[in-house]
């Protein structure tokens, strides 16, 4: 198993050199992390960047997960690397179907917030509103807590 680590390294950084990879979505884990399978059998855990969908036991969890499987899994997307999250993630701009952003779909339906504290695309923020105006998706909740406060909340009952 130790001849491996060196050619995975390598490809890892390869990635990285490259921004970007290409490959097949072979499982969904909640709305705003999945895991990719590259042409060469490398698996890559997703996290979506910009966006924050609902937790696990949050309301419209798991119609965020439902909205990301019908949009992406067994689907080939494209990748473009960010950097990687304290649990390993990849974090990425995924884009599908030749030209639609992942993170643009998932605000526009009402599936996810905007992660200011991360983003710096504007563009996002009026997706988001735009569905908050509309009452789409999550926005239907007048009280909708974002995951962020939400995960505190939780922490701080421990």
């Amino acid at each position: 198993m130790n001849f491996f680590k060196p050619f995975l390294l390598f490809f890892l950084l390869n990635i990285h050199s490259q921004n970007y990879v290409e490959g097949n979505v072979v499982a969904i884990t909640d709305g705003d992390t999945f895991k990719l399978l590259t042409k060469d059998s490398t698996l890559i855990k997703v996290r979506i960047a910009n966006i924050d969908c609902p937790e696990r036991k949050q309301p419209f969890s798991k119609r965020a997960k439902q909205f990301t499987s019908l949009q992406v899994y067994d689907k080939e997307v494209k990748l473009e690397f960010l950097k990687k999250d304290r649990y390993g993630r990849h974090i990425c701009n995924v884009i599908y179907n030749d030209s639609l952003s992942l993170s643009k779909e998932l605000l526009k339906n009402g599936m996810a917030w905007h992660y200011v504290k991360y983003s710096n695309d504007s563009t996002l923020q009026v997706l988001e509103n735009y569905a908050r105006l509309n009452k789409i998706g999550l926005w239907q909740d007048p009280n909708a807590i974002p995951p962020w406060e939400w995960r505190s909340t939780k922490r701080k009952k421990k």
